[in-house]
């Protein structure tokens, strides 16, 4: 009897039962991640099995790999491995509570270029309670470490090799299920969530490392036959410019100014009394300017990148990172170089560093002439918050840069104060704060209005210095600000619940175009990020039609009022499509019925002949007649102290 006991006592101590341990605590760890951390729509009872069993057959495989090694190897892999796959969860649990995404192999390069700038943001996403996620590796250790379990004296390859068969068997049999219940789940899916959902995390970090490795073969395995079908289905699909407005803005400068996190909710908002945005506002409602109130960010995990991507280009971002990062050097026909055959002189103003963004990589191959970064400006602690310098301070310094370009020229501030999580420094705003239970949302108004104010002063300057009379002035938010995870708080805000069509009209971002002398108003036209840069070329007088552009002049009488959002939704004038379901726009309620599924194709056509340009570096095969493409070693963001006016 003693010898069962002493037995029965040595296998709980020995190294099978601590391998088990180490699965157990992981897949449940995991599985509580899911039910607590992420929004993954859960419609049925298969998804939600499948959610339970996904991580059971990543944590078999991987932690598996121990069991081919022995004594104390065996055990500090398994501590190793078993703290590596919680710092990815973890890692995509801070990454979702701001960006409602999951992180992906570019994602991980955007890290790698903007380390180190993030500040507040990603700490005000950490909490105490955080510890969790690494509990079982502090168990595991503990129990190593007092010797309560014993590694294996011996290799047990049998052992070994049959928890990699289990692992297989289980990843078969949930991808079998989950293929029953979403059909070609790998080959047509736009959306991680569905990925997760369905597969699992860890399992879908590996999906992940597939498609980037696809992805790099897709260039070089390009040639000049794969831009036929591209430039057929664009030319046909070639929205006409508005003969009431092609040329009325030519010759004339122009200055785009990205809105950090601006939705177009706020517009008319007011917080005790008071506009949140008076001087936006104001601009709504003058006949002088053109105000889209039906515009969508299109941006995916780039954010600013992205949007800065689509202004310049008229191409979507990629499903996964950012072009910034990952394609910057790649062939692109942008909006700087096309208007270099008119003498317009390009510039961008960035109160952060030019490697931010991998821009002082990426606006070489725009063909940027002058790139204003930190250098030129007053960094010191007072004029920055989050990713860079204040607004105000931003502007101020840069009208004597902007005025010391030759004109004509293309330019473009990046305003960066109203970032999550929206916190003023004390004295910069007097504005209340919204009251609800969430300090994010909250604060959201405060710095939104110091934004407004910053504009405001920009307006001003423009004027004073000459130069209003003859610039176009673009304005537009960049992306979201307020994410799904504040929708309780959001609620109070826009007095209604915030299920996934309302949410997906809360991607509404704000869009003005002053061009003077042109009469503008408030406009119902529904667009995207990448129906900007026709717009405001056929402004100019710059006819589209023999360039790759994926978007449609807003102004035209032609332009498509399909808009995809990079994960495979979309919004019409009439409907709006969510994780495959169809909302009526006239009172948000679901629509049964197979008339939407062209417009669904439409929405994905579009999408995929962009990522075809992009991902192929198709551009390098395709030139305009009349167009110089752009030679990257022209140009070089060097510190110029005789271009620095403020320091002279």
């Amino acid at each position: 009897m003693q010898e069962v006991s002493t037995s029965t006592k040595n296998v709980f101590r020995g190294p099978i039962a601590i391998f088990v341990l180490a699965v157990v605590l992981l897949w449940m760890k995991t599985y509580a991640a899911y039910q607590i951390e992420f929004n993954l729509g859960i419609d049925n009872s298969m998804q939600k099995f499948l959610l339970f069993l996904n991580p059971l057959s990543s944590s078999l495989l991987f932690l598996g790999i121990a069991l081919f090694f022995k004594g104390k190897l065996q055990s500090t892999l398994l501590i190793v491995i078993q703290f590596v796959l919680s710092f990815l969860l973890y890692a995509n649990v801070v990454y979702y509570r701001f960006f409602n995404d999951f992180i992906t192999v570019p994602v991980l390069m955007q890290t790698k270029t903007n380390a180190g700038q993030l500040g507040d943001s990603a700490f005000s996403l950490m909490t105490p309670w955080d510890i969790f996620y690494f509990a079982d590796t502090i168990l595991l250790i503990a129990l190593l470490a007092f010797k309560v379990s014993k590694p294996a004296a011996k290799r047990k390859w049998k052992s070994a090799g049959l928890v990699i068969a289990m692992a297989a068997i289980v990843f078969s049999v949930n991808l079998h299920l989950a293929e029953k219940d979403r059909p070609e789940l790998l080959t047509r899916t736009f959306d991680r969530n569905y990925l997760v959902k369905y597969l699992g995390s860890y399992n879908f970090t590996i999906y992940d490392i597939v498609q980037n490795v696809q992805t790099a073969r897709q260039r070089a395995m390009a040639d000049s036959s794969d831009i036929t079908s591209v430039e057929n289905y664009i030319k046909a699909n070639y929205a006409e410019p508005n003969p009431a407005y092609f040329g009325k803005a030519e010759g004339m400068n122009v200055v785009y100014l990205s809105l950090e996190s601006l939705q177009s909710f706020i517009i008319d908002y007011e917080i005790d009394g008071q506009e949140v945005t008076p001087f936006l506002n104001s601009l709504a409602h003058d006949n002088e300017t053109f105000y889209f109130k039906n515009y969508f960010h299109q941006t995916g995990q780039g954010k600013t990148s992205d949007a800065e991507f689509m202004m310049d280009n008229s191409l979507y971002p990629m499903a996964q990172g950012s072009v910034y990062v990952s394609k910057a050097q790649n062939t692109f026909q942008s909006a700087p170089a096309i208007l270099k055959k008119d003498d317009y002189v390009s510039a961008v103003f960035h109160g952060n560093y030019k490697t931010f963004w991998n821009r002082n990589v990426m606006y070489k191959s725009l063909g940027y002439d002058k790139f204003f970064d930190a250098e030129y400006y007053d960094m010191s602690e007072d004029n920055i918050k989050n990713y860079g310098m204040k607004d105000k301070p931003f502007v101020e310094e840069s009208q004597p840069l902007l005025e010391s370009l030759e004109q004509p020229f293309y330019s473009k501030y990046i305003l960066l104060s109203n970032h999550f999580p929206f916190k003023m420094d004390e004295g910069d705003t007097d504005f209340p704060a919204a009251d609800t239970d969430d300090k994010v949302v909250n604060q959201y108004f405060q710095s939104a209005h110091y934004m407004d104010e910053a504009l405001e002063q920009f307006f001003d300057q423009l004027k004073e210095s000459g130069l209003y009379d003859n610039t176009i002035v673009v304005m537009y938010g960049d992306h979201y600000g307020i994410s799904e995870n504040h929708n309780q708080a959001m609620k109070e805000i826009i007095g209604k619940d915030i299920d996934d069509y309302e949410y997906a009209q809360l991607q509404r971002v704000p869009l003005f175009i002053h061009a003077p002398g042109v009469k503008g108003g408030a406009k119902d036209t529904y667009g995207g990020a990448v129906d900007v840069m026709p717009t405001v070329l056929h402004l100019l007088g710059v006819d589209t039609k023999d360039y790759l552009q994926i978007g449609s002049d807003l102004l035209s009488k032609d332009h498509r009022e399909v808009i995809p959002f990079r994960n495979g939704d979309f919004i019409t004038p009439n409907i709006t499509s969510v994780n495959g379901k169809y909302y009526s726009n006239e009172d948000g309620q679901e629509i049964e019925g197979d008339g939407f599924a062209e417009l669904s194709k439409q929405a994905k056509t579009e999408l995929s002949i962009s990522d075809s340009i992009v991902n192929k570096d198709l551009l390098r095969f395709y030139k305009p007649e009349g167009y110089t493409p752009i030679d990257r070693d022209d140009y070089h963001y060097i510190y110029d102290k005789d271009a620095d006016v403020n320091n002279q």
